[in-house]
This record gives structure tokens, sequence and C-alpha cells, in this order.
């Protein structure tokens, strides 16, 4: 190699080494960024009420451009994804989906299995297979539902066990769809010690607490101990608000979360109504990635 030939070989090997050391740093720091607790967390959507009125194209379009790349759709909404979709309409939905970086994560349902008449129970418990064979059929994972409340002049032990044997029912239905059951903690069940008393008694393994970030949070012995009770139940969504404009401490949230290696969908149920849902989107995206990644900084 003559004189020239080495000077050339070393430049070009120097540039090429300065070229690329950005890359490899960037690659490595993405790497350990997914090593960290909380790394497979992800950040959705519940389309109450931010994307009631937008139809299924629109929903999934709008999502994309934000950055929010899960849905749980809300039954009853414009983007009507609902039992009563024929075969042909469920897998539209289904390739919609796929043909998007968004996930379906499965539909947001009302039924529940606390009314003390028998007519009303049975009637829920087949609405929710409904709904299971829905999300199965348009590729979701899971369906939502709610527990949902005491009744007068029925002990409370009475509805928690009708609660938690019912859902013993619809998760075994589930089970052979694939699908998970996501008790929301909702009504006037949601206090965490009764969600517990109820989990208790569900044996299925594909029923999972659906975490809600609700006033009884915060109640009792406060919010890492009600957490703490049901943590180890927990499905694949959770429920917020907009993390940045109330004092639920969304800050505390997400750091438990994170320290327990959450990889699940943290899905936005929003309550207000700003003018640009789009920015709005966007800017609770980020917040999302920023209290993560402080809360990943502690641990």
């Amino acid at each position: 190699m003559t004189a020239w030939t080495r000077r050339n070989f070393l430049k070009h090997s120097t540039a090429a080494v300065m070229a690329t050391g950005p890359l490899l740093r960037r690659a490595a720091a993405g790497a350990r960024a997914a090593d960290k607790p909380g790394a497979k967390m992800r950040f959705g959507l519940v389309t109450y009420l931010w994307g009631q009125d937008w139809d299924l194209p629109t929903l999934i379009a709008n999502c994309e451009k934000t950055g929010v790349l899960g849905l749980e759709t809300r039954t009853e909404h414009a983007h009507k994804v609902e039992p009563s979709l024929s075969a042909a309409e469920r897998l539209e939905v289904k390739k919609r989906f796929a043909d998007s970086p968004v996930v379906f994560v499965g539909p947001g349902t009302n039924q529940q299995y606390d009314d003390p008449e028998p007519e009303k129970l049975a009637a829920s418990i087949e609405g929710t297979k409904a709904f299971i064979k829905l999300s199965h059929d348009c590729g979701g994972s899971g369906v939502k539902v709610k527990p949902n409340s005491f009744h007068k002049n029925v002990p409370r032990e009475v509805t928690i066990e009708q609660i938690g044997k019912s859902l013993n029912k619809v998760g075994a239905f589930a089970a052979d769809y694939g699908q998970e059951i996501r008790l929301e903690v909702h009504g006037t069940c949601a206090e965490l010690p009764v969600i517990k008393s109820i989990m208790d008694l569900v044996d299925q393994k594909n029923v999972g607490v659906c975490w809600n970030c609700n006033a009884q949070d915060l109640q009792g012995e406060g919010l890492e101990f009600n957490f703490n009770l049901v943590k180890s139940r927990f499905g694949a969504t959770a429920h917020v608000r907009e993390l940045n404009i109330n004092d639920y401490p969304y800050q505390k949230l997400i750091e438990m979360f994170v320290a327990m290696d959450y990889a699940g969908w943290i899905l936005l149920e929003a309550r207000t109504k700003p003018a640009d849902r789009i920015a709005a989107l966007i800017e609770q995206r980020k917040v999302f990635e920023e209290m993560v990644a402080k809360a990943q900084a502690k641990v």
C-alpha cells in the first residue's frame, strides 16, 4: 500500500467511524432505555370523550397523527365497533387496524354483574359474551367490564360474591377466545379493598383489574397501599385522566407502574373538551413519556 493510499484509507476510515458514531450511540441509548423498568408500557386512548364522535377511519388516522397507538373503543360511540357488526364488517375493522400502527386493545363495555335481578344479571353475562366474540373477531385482546354497585337491602358480601362468580363465568368463556376480562375499578364498588375481595373469588387467570384513577384510590391508607392490594391482579389496561390538569398524584402512580415493570396499556380516558383534540393528545403523550422517564431515573 502506497503512502497516498494509506492516507486515504485512514481518512475514510476515520470519517466512517465519525459518521456512524452518533448512530451507534443513539442505538446504544435506545437499547439501554428498552432495558429499563416500565419500558414496555404504552400510551393509548379510551374513546370517551376525545374520540366519541370520530368514525373508525378518522379515529385511527388521528391516533397515527398523535403517536397514541392503542385504542379501547367505547360502546355506543361514532366508530360503531359493536356486537351488531356482521362477519364481513368485523373483518373490515380488523383489517383497518392491521393496516395501521394503531392497536385495537379491545372494546370498553357497560356490562356489569351487580344487579340483584337474575334476569338482568344473565343478560349482562350474555352481553359480555357477545363483546368477547366481537373483540376476538376484530383483533382485540380483551373486554372492559364493570363490577359495579351495591344495592339497598342486599348485603355487600352477597353482591361481592355474585360479581366474583360472574367474572369466573365470563372469564372461562373469554379464555376459549384468547381474550382477557378487564374489571374497571368503577361505581360504588370502586374502593380497592372491595375490588380485592372480588378478585379473591376469581380463579380465572385471564380476569384482571383495570386501574381507573378514582378518588377512592386515595382513601383509607392511601394510594400506595391501595395500589399494592391489587397490583398482582392487574390486567393489560389501566385508565388515567389528563395527566397534568388535576390533583391526582399521577407522577407517583407512574412511578409505581414503572417500579413493578408494568407492560400494559396506560389508556387516557379524558374528561375535558379541548378545542384541538389532536394537539391535546400529543401533549398528553409527551407528558406521559416525561413522567415515565422521570420515574425510570429513580429506579
